[in-house]
């Protein structure tokens, strides 16, 4: 996956149009270490179509296998992952949709958005061809994509599409009657975004499992729960993995030497650094680097 749209408080969002906060693309897990993208989040809609391959895909906790020609949607500010235990390859098309296509930014849009794709509504929607309405999903991100490779993009067109793909899965995304009656799932969520978030905005510092529970404000033990529960990993393994994935970044686009990659990302020596990324991806980091030099 050329995947670069993660959490907005966290990754760049390359939309494909300046201005325009849609993002349309055909991605492979073999571009991610491990076959596996980070865990996250974002305001965005997410839509998945799997062209070749299967992969399995994590939301809010559970985990959904998908096989060619099968889709996914993810609703807005879910924890999502797509990953393969095996390490199989898998290509599909990835589209991300911003709310503010919606009219979000306005009182009427807002209403509507939080209504149809709140938290009051489902995580997901497993998209098949079985049935009659998830085939119209499907067909509207093929088509979404062709027309996004034209030469000649019809802003109309697109957004056209990009309403008829919404509306159609709005109208199918079932509310949740136990959130609605119990605010503890509210709550539960808005501790562990707050608690990523901080994550994302302060992985160069040093942090400890009280300053990442204090930013949900919860206890050290209910940290590690929902840490358990959202991501199936522990405060410290999803800050390490975050911590990676940007020193990831930073070899294959900057000149910053080692050490300076390793106090960027939060690691106290350079030593350690090169242990923990051997660890997870598998090389040391001058190897990784020079893989993707000229």
């Amino acid at each position: 996956m050329a995947l670069e749209v993660f959490s907005d408080m966290s990754e760049r969002l390359n939309y494909n149009l300046p201005g325009f906060p849609l993002y349309v693309r055909k991605g492979d897990l073999i571009s991610f270490e491990k076959h596996a993208a980070a865990c996250h989040w974002h305001p965005d809609l997410e839509y998945i179509l799997i062209l070749d391959g299967a992969m399995d895909y994590f939301i809010n906790g559970q985990t959904i296998h998908l096989n060619k020609g099968q889709g996914i949607f993810v609703n807005s500010r879910r924890l999502h992952y797509g990953f393969s235990d095996e390490n199989s390859d898998c290509s599909y098309i990835v589209i991300v949709i911003h709310p503010s296509i919606l009219g979000e930014n306005t009182p009427v849009g807002k209403d509507f958005f939080e209504s149809k794709f709140g938290f009051e509504t489902a995580d997901f929607l497993l998209l098949s061809s079985e049935l009659q309405w998830p085939e119209k999903i499907l067909s509207s991100i093929k088509r979404l994509f062709d027309e996004i490779q034209t030469t000649k993009q019809n802003p109309l067109h697109i957004l056209s599409i990009v309403m008829s793909l919404c509306s159609n899965t709005a109208e199918n995304l079932l509310s949740s009657p136990e959130r609605k009656s119990n605010n503890i799932n509210v709550n539960s969520w808005m501790a562990v975004r707050n608690m990523t978030a901080y994550i994302y905005q302060k992985y160069e510092d040093k942090i400890t499992l009280d300053d990442i529970a204090a930013a949900g404000s919860v206890c050290r033990s209910k940290c590690c729960q929902l840490f358990g529960e959202y991501t199936g990993q522990t405060p410290n393994s999803y800050l390490i993995g975050y911590r990676i994935r940007k020193s990831c970044e930073m070899l294959k686009e900057s000149n910053m030497s080692i050490l300076e990659v390793a106090i960027a990302c939060g690691f106290q020596s350079p030593s350690y650094f090169t242990h923990v990324f051997q660890k997870e991806i598998g090389q040391i980091p001058r190897e990784y680097r020079n893989q993707f030099k000229p």
